[in-house]
């Protein structure tokens, strides 16, 4: 496989796995998947020394397998499909500036791969040709393509990829971002989750997917990483095979649960620290469901679901002393102001920053992210529920940094709508 640089792959190496944990359908745990979500990534467009995220896609398998990697805008509209053959136990890592610059992983199957010198294959792996892989290995993306693929993900019109609309918000700080989804797949397909056929087709239920990320900002001596978010797949369980439940492509396919895939919490504990503009602090990135099939989109207008409220969050400090901020609309206006800090599908916001005021230096987060949407876009068994993912960083101004995902309270599936306290 084609590798990065020493820093970056020593980075990647250094979340690694003991062993096969056991399977828990419905509970979202760090064992080998069918899916893999990295919930948020960002990448300095104007810098190539700048800050970007790295991710890893490994095979927990001793078979040869497939694996469609999508990338997605902030608001959720996908711009970029593409396959990674994997050899038996093999890993690919991918520096997301990369394929924002036009370069996919080089893989390829043994039948487009006989001399064995782009995938290699182990003494104890399988290594098979998938016909349908003409395509592999990939070339550079054509430029009016990346031009257009860095577009998207900044909040511009992207011209012949997005027929001249945009798909991200226009933060204007030249930072490119959005999320990546990881499937287990049986050929070389085109089409992403958002396409329709693409899970009756494409797709497989093989858990046997692990992987893990980083984000790197070397201008402030810092980085940050976590495993992917690891979703299973079953077409037994109740949780992902009855239909008008929550599944996570849900979305996708009218909530009948043909894809068959977990679905994530609702609600979430964060740990924060509030150290001040010298000593560092606490920010979180969010990965939320807007429960639709987004396509791009007038530029300088946005999504009918956008922003994305919540149902509740309750700031705590470590006495136990706690602040409710309002749920917009509200009377009379409150000392605080009302919080929507995860406005968009990918998102990332400090705390106690002016999108997050906390009135505490250090405490908890109870963050129920769950949202009801206009129309028919939610989950018939719960349309009230929501799905999420959130992720806390500490850090101190290059000293150090830390990162992990908030502790999950519950499972869309089963969502609680409850906040400490009351409003």
């Amino acid at each position: 496989m084609r590798k990065l640089s020493a820093v970056a792959v020593a980075l990647l190496l250094i979340l690694g796995v003991s062993g096969v944990a056991r399977a828990d359908v419905g509970t979202i745990d760090a064992v080998p998947a069918a899916t893999l979500l990295l919930p948020y990534f960002e990448v300095d467009l104007s810098n190539p020394s700048g800050k970007t995220t790295l991710m890893s896609i490994n095979n927990a398998s001793a078979s040869a397998a497939l694996a469609r990697v999508t990338i997605w805008t902030d608001l959720g509209v996908p711009t970029l499909s593409f396959n990674v053959y994997l050899t038996g136990y093999d890993v690919q890592t991918i520096n997301v500036r990369d394929i924002l610059n036009g370069t996919l992983p080089t893989t390829a199957s043994a039948g487009q791969d006989p001399s064995d010198t782009i995938s290699n294959q182990g003494s104890y792996s399988q290594d098979i040709n998938f016909a349908s892989c003409g395509s592999l290995p990939y070339v550079a993306l054509d430029p009016p393509l990346v031009a257009d693929l860095q577009a998207a993900h900044t909040g511009l019109a992207a011209g012949t990829l997005l027929a001249g609309k945009c798909g991200g918000l226009a933060i204007g700080d030249g930072l490119a971002r959005g999320y990546v989804t990881v499937d287990t797949v049986v050929s070389c397909a085109t089409g992403d989750p958002s396409t329709m056929g693409y899970f009756s087709s494409t797709t497989s239920t093989q858990n046997i997917l692990w992987g893990d990320y980083f984000y790197v900002d070397p201008a402030n001596n810092y980085a940050q990483g976590d495993t992917l978010v690891h979703i299973e797949a079953s077409t037994t369980a109740p949780e992902t095979s009855t239909a008008g439940g929550y599944t996570f492509y849900g979305r996708y396919v009218a909530w009948d649960a043909s894809d068959h895939r977990e679905s994530l919490p609702s609600s979430f504990a964060a740990r924060y620290l509030n150290g001040g503009a010298f000593t560092g602090g606490t920010t979180l990135t969010a990965w939320r469901d807007n429960k639709t099939n987004q396509a791009a989109f007038t530029c300088g207008t946005s999504p009918s679901w956008y922003p994305l409220g919540q149902e509740g969050i309750a700031i705590f400090d470590e006495q136990e002393n706690v602040y409710m901020p309002p749920i917009p609309p509200f009377f009379p206006p409150p000392v605080f102001p009302a919080l929507l800090p995860f406005p968009a599908s990918a998102s990332k916001v400090a705390v106690n920053s002016s999108d997050f005021p906390v009135p505490y230096s250090f405490g908890w987060l109870y963050l129920n992210l769950n949202s009801t949407l206009a129309g028919n876009a939610n989950p018939p068994s719960d349309p009230a529920a929501s799905q999420a993912w959130v992720t806390v960083i500490h850090s101190a101004n290059g000293r150090f940094s830390t990162g992990y995902a908030a502790l999950p309270l519950d499972n869309a599936r089963n969502a609680s709508h409850t906040v400490p306290g009351s409003y």
